[in-house]
């Protein structure tokens, strides 16, 4: 092993944490069957990368980003009802930013991917207009709540926080 050389000062912490945990507690509830992941809750860009899982086939939610999503998937598949292609195990999808889709998982039992979020996630209704966000501070406030209710703590979530 090499020598590693000290860090500024200011350097914020590596995160390093187990991506799929065998203890169910770490899945944050989202929606009925969805749940997320938290990974990283960056607060200065005002982004974060987690693990959503779906555990029932169904439509999820129509909604844009203002900046770009990165996704992979990891287990099962999903689409989007505005598009002709479907996410599968081992591919990258790219959501640029502006667009409107409505995610859509059809087989189970479960689905994980790893997103990588830029901004917020607007919910809108069959018109496009916003109804409701998430972002960054309401997934650490997801996170807070559920992690308390489970015996984890409200400061669990500060590990993901940066």
């Amino acid at each position: 092993m090499q020598t590693k050389l000290a860090a500024p000062a200011h350097a914020i912490a590596d995160i390093v944490a187990t991506a799929i945990p065998d203890d169910e507690r770490l899945w944050v509830p989202q929606a009925d069957n969805v749940w997320f992941r938290p990974l990283l809750l960056n607060t200065v860009n005002g982004e974060w990368v987690n693990l959503l899982r779906v555990r029932k086939s169904g439509i999820l939610n129509r909604h844009r980003h203002p900046a770009p999503v990165h996704g992979y998937v990891i287990k099962g598949s999903w689409r989007y009802l505005e598009h002709a292609w479907v996410a599968r195990e081992g591919m990258y999808v790219f959501e640029p930013p502006g667009e409107i889709h409505t995610l859509v998982v059809d087989d189970g039992p479960e689905m994980i991917t790893l997103f990588h979020v830029s901004g917020a996630l607007i919910y809108v209704d069959e018109q496009g207009h916003a109804k409701s966000y998430d972002d960054v501070h309401t997934k650490i406030e997801l996170c807070r709540r559920h992690f308390s209710a489970v015996g984890l703590g409200v400061d669990y979530v500060k590990q993901f926080v940066r």
